[in-house]
């Protein structure tokens, strides 16, 4: 059986460098993508900008359906992704608090690494890990990889 790895995905630049890492350094796994919803973060868990005054009420029906389309793009975007490395990829998507549901997915699907991005922060502060990368590591039950952003290496 290959091995599964489970790679966070939030449509941010450094998601996807996570992504290409676990295309490139694990050809032979099988890669899920996990795109969490927290319905505590009034931005759609996405990295597109979003001016909330022009939004949806945060937590209405409205905002819950374009967080699905927001995520639906990151998506379409990844799998473009994995199909450049000729890659497979599997997609889920989980609504809740991201470290945990990380770490949740991770247990039930007898997931045997976590890939992802650490944060986009530069100068000094790029030394700390972001906040859900850093529960993560701290929390889950296998090997966590940590993928720096490619222009601060």
């Amino acid at each position: 059986m290959s091995r599964q790895l489970l790679v966070p995905v939030d449509g941010s630049p450094l998601s996807k460098q996570a992504l290409e890492y676990a295309f490139e350094h694990h050809s032979d796994a099988a890669i899920v993508a996990l795109h969490i919803v927290d319905p505590s973060e009034p931005g759609y868990s996405s990295a597109t900008p979003v001016d909330v005054r022009n939004e949806p009420p945060h937590g209405s029906e409205e905002w819950y359906e374009r967080a699905a389309e927001e995520e639906e793009q990151v998506f379409d975007e990844i799998r473009e992704l994995a199909a450049e490395h000729d890659a497979d990829l599997t997609t889920e998507s989980k609504t809740g608090d991201p470290a945990r549901e990380i770490i949740d997915y991770a247990e039930e699907h007898d997931i045997d690494g976590i890939v992802m991005g650490g944060h986009g922060r530069t100068g000094p502060s790029r030394l700390l890990l972001g906040s859900v990368t850093e529960l993560v590591v701290a929390r889950s039950p296998v090997t966590v990889t940590v993928v720096r952003n490619a222009a601060e290496q």
